[in-house]
């Protein structure tokens, strides 16, 4: 597993678009386009690994090899899969690039540093742009492209356009014969190629069923059958219908309680009005960072108390606090955390109604159930600890890193670790929120529910801020999350509380012991992170099988 990480490293920035000196030519990759050339050795390589997978005695080896060998595989898997998916989009449009073999044959020599006929690169690139000149005539008498197509082969003249440039940046100023036949020529076939992927992407026809329904934000559905084989790979043996049943009854125990602390309140079954009371528990401006620092400490000595997991000094030590700008507040309404917590919260550019929803919205009482969720012994103490044990493993998951975060939410509420009321109902507001993203996601990518559908769950049912109901259906949808991402954080949650009941309720492990060792394993499918705490037999085609939710 380590070789293969170096090896395709290795393989990627050598046949990169984008490295150049200033990236040391080491590990500071900038694009992850890959050229025809590169996905054919990528591809190669996996053949190679998967091949020396399968000489390999399964049988003798002990449960953390076992569950080694089955994630591998299924990562090598998933990526020939993508790599294959985008070789079928390359072919599809290649033919609008029958010239770009002439600058691959430019580039490979120069990575190389063979020196060059000036006379002779001028003349090549002279022709190219005879080429492309006529490519652009070509190109623009076509109808249109569907929308992959075109935004590949946009992207794809970019990236010509980036070997030229590594190629002209080589030379130029070094050579002298080259640097007195080559610039302005040079200067026009990169222009071409900039005007070829403009015109490219303008020919852009869309062609899903997806169109704006007023909120402004247009995703990208999967469906039925593309949700079950990313559950399959997630190791998640539950239909989407059967998820949502699970959200529906997760949902129904946050209402009960809910009216429980509504009642407390002296609001009856008013709940929007309790929850109303403790949205004005804002902070005043400027006073968020301290108010934050204040529920980490709390969170943290609350862990110590009950002696619930190691906490390494280094951990505490090197955490840091960021704001975060009016435009990332768009996306992420809420703060955000690992190594460093980045605090939403108004600035002096927002308008008075932007200001009061995100003062509304990250309210102390809120923010009690998600600082631990972002820094101890979530996010941060995660990715602590990923980089110290067992770092070989790049098994990653959002049920597992979103998954153990929620966990700890769930498990401090069980732990008696909200105070007050108020703090109970900031608690139940995320718990809500997680159930309301199984039931709009999945609805949603089955085509069932439009963007706007979601919004108004999210304000309607679980009590959001209009804006930041907006933002949380943006960034599910256009925020470059998988599918499967936002329904992970109860899924993952209610894995570890199963996994929780069988080694700890049981006596089996201590809650130290339990949490530790999640820790020490790294980031998993919890289904394997389960086969390897309970020492359970293995086979090499492994499937999901775990109910671990009982309805």
């Amino acid at each position: 597993m380590i070789q293969y990480e170096a090896d395709k490293g290795s393989i990627i920035r050598f046949y990169s678009v984008a490295s150049t000196a200033d990236t040391y030519g080491t590990y500071f990759e900038k694009s992850d386009y890959n050229t025809p050339e590169r996905r054919e050795r990528l591809l190669a390589l996996i053949s190679e690994y998967q091949n020396n997978l399968k000489g390999l005695d399964f049988d003798k080896m002990n449960i953390n090899g076992k569950v080694d060998y089955i994630l591998f595989n299924r990562n090598l898997n998933n990526e020939k899969e993508a790599l294959v998916k985008q070789q079928k989009i390359y072919n599809k449009i290649k033919g609008y690039f029958a010239f770009e073999n002439q600058i691959y044959a430019l580039e490979k020599p120069r990575i190389r540093g063979n020196k060059v006929n000036s006379e002779a690169v001028a003349k090549e690139m002279n022709a190219l742009c005879k080429t492309i000149k006529e490519q652009i005539k070509t190109v623009d008498k076509i109808s249109g492209l569907d929308k992959e197509s075109s935004l590949f082969s946009a992207e794809h003249s970019k990236a010509l356009q980036q070997i030229l440039k590594k190629y002209f940046e080589f030379y130029n100023g070094y050579d002298p014969l080259f640097t007195w036949w080559v610039p302005r020529t040079y200067e026009e076939l990169d222009k071409l190629l900039a005007d070829y992927a403009t015109l490219l992407k303008a020919k852009k026809v869309d062609t899903s069923t997806q169109k704006d329904d007023g909120s402004g934000i247009i995703g990208n559905p999967i469906g039925r059958d593309e949700l079950i084989r990313q559950l399959e790979t997630e190791f998640i043996p539950y239909s989407p219908e059967e998820l949502v049943n699970i959200a529906n009854k997760e949902f129904a125990w946050c209402d009960a309680e809910l009216l429980k602390a509504s009642k407390e309140m002296g609001f009856g079954d008013k709940w929007k009005d309790a929850q109303e009371k403790v949205k004005t528990s804002f902070v005043a401006p400027g006073d968020q960072p301290q108010a934050m620092l204040d529920l980490y400490n709390q969170s943290v000595e609350f862990l110590k108390k009950n002696d619930l997991l190691t906490i390494p000094p280094i951990a505490e030590e090197t955490w840091r606090v960021y704001m975060m700008s009016p435009e990332a507040q768009k996306i992420n309404p809420f703060f955000l955390g690992g190594e460093s917590l980045i605090i939403s919260y108004p600035t002096n550019t927002m308008t008075y109604e932007e200001k009061m929803m995100s003062m509304r919205g990250n309210n102390p009482n809120f923010s009690r159930a998600t600082i631990h969720h972002e820094l101890i012994a979530g996010h941060h103490l995660q990715q602590f600890m990923r980089d110290r044990y067992k770092a070989y493993r790049h098994f990653d998951t959002p049920f597992w890193v979103e998954g153990n975060s929620l966990y700890w939410e769930m498990l401090l509420w069980d732990l008696k670790f909200p105070q007050t009321t108020e703090d109970k109902i900031g608690m139940l507001f995320w718990r809500m929120h997680r159930c309301a993203r199984i039931i709009f996601s999945l609805n949603y990518h089955l085509g069932k529910w439009t963007p706007q559908q979601c919004i108004d769950f999210l304000v309607d049912r679980v009590g959001h801020e209009q804006a930041n109901a907006e933002g949380e259906v943006r960034r599910s949808f256009e925020g470059g999350y998988s599918p499967l991402y936002q329904i992970a954080y109860m899924l993952g949650g209610l894995q570890f509380m199963a996994l929780k009941n069988e080694m700890v309720t049981t006596g089996k492990m201590s809650y130290k012991e339990f949490h530790d060792a999640i820790l020490h394993e790294n980031s998993m499918p919890i289904e394997l992170l389960r086969a390897i705490l309970t020492h359970q037999k293995l086979e090499r085609d492994f499937k999901t099988n775990w109910k671990f939710y009982k309805f």
